[in-house]
C-alpha cells in the first residue's frame, strides 16, 4: 500500500509542480498582448509574431494544466443531482463515469503521440509570415495527455478507496469540488 500511496502522491506533486510553472504563461501572454496593443495603436507598427506566439503559449498552457486542474478538482461538473449524494455515492458515480474519461484521454494520448512524432520528424512550422516551429507545441499534447491520464488514475484510485472504505487513501475533509486553489 505504501507504493500505491507514493505513486498517488508523486503524480499529484508532479502535476502540481508543472501546473504552478505553466501558470506563469498567463503572465507572459498578458505581456505579449499588451506589447502588441502598444505597437499597433501607439506606434502604428503591428507585429507579425505576438498573436501567433500567444496562441501557441495558450495551447501549451491549456494542455499541460489539465492534470493540475484535475488534482484540485477544478474541472467543470454537471451537478444536478450529484451534490445531493453522499461522498461514497459520489465516488461510485465517479468510478462509473471514469470510463468515458479514460476513453477520451487515452485516445488523446494515442493520437497525440502519432501527431507529435510526425511533427517532430518533419520539423513542422506554422507556414505563416513569421513561420515559427510548431513541433514543440505538438510535442506538449502527448505530455499533457499523459499527465492527465496519470492524474485520472490517481482520481480513480481515490474514488475506489472512498467508495469501498479502503485504508490506502483518507480524503482531506477540508477539500471539496470548487475549493479555491
Amino acid at each position: 500500500m505504501r507504493a500505491l500511496t507514493a505513486f498517488m502522491n508523486g503524480v499529484t506533486r508532479l502535476n502540481g509542480f508543472i501546473g504552478r510553472w505553466v501558470a506563469w504563461l498567463v503572465a507572459v501572454m498578458f505581456v505579449l498582448l499588451l506589447l502588441e496593443v502598444g505597437f499597433r495603436y501607439l506606434l502604428n507598427a503591428p507585429t507579425v509574431w505576438t498573436n501567433e506566439l500567444t496562441q501557441m503559449l495558450f495551447g501549451v498552457y491549456a494542455i499541460l494544466s489539465g492534470g493540475y486542474i484535475m488534482a484540485h478538482r477544478g474541472h467543470v461538473n454537471v451537478d444536478l443531482l450529484y451534490s445531493h449524494f453522499g461522498r461514497r455515492t459520489q465516488a461510485g458515480l465517479d468510478i462509473v463515469t471514469s470510463i468515458v474519461f479514460f476513453i477520451f484521454t487515452l485516445a488523446l494520448l494515442y493520437f497525440g503521440i502519432d501527431m507529435a512524432q510526425e511533427s517532430i520528424g518533419n520539423l513542422e512550422t506554422t507556414y505563416s509570415a513569421w513561420n515559427p516551429p510548431i513541433w514543440p507545441i505538438k510535442a506538449a499534447i502527448p505530455l499533457g495527455a499523459g499527465l492527465l491520464v496519470l492524474q485520472g488514475i490517481v482520481k480513480l484510485l481515490q474514488d475506489i478507496a472512498i467508495a469501498f472504505n479502503l485504508s490506502y487513501y483518507k480524503p482531506d475533509a477540508g477539500q471539496s469540488a470548487g475549493d479555491p486553489l
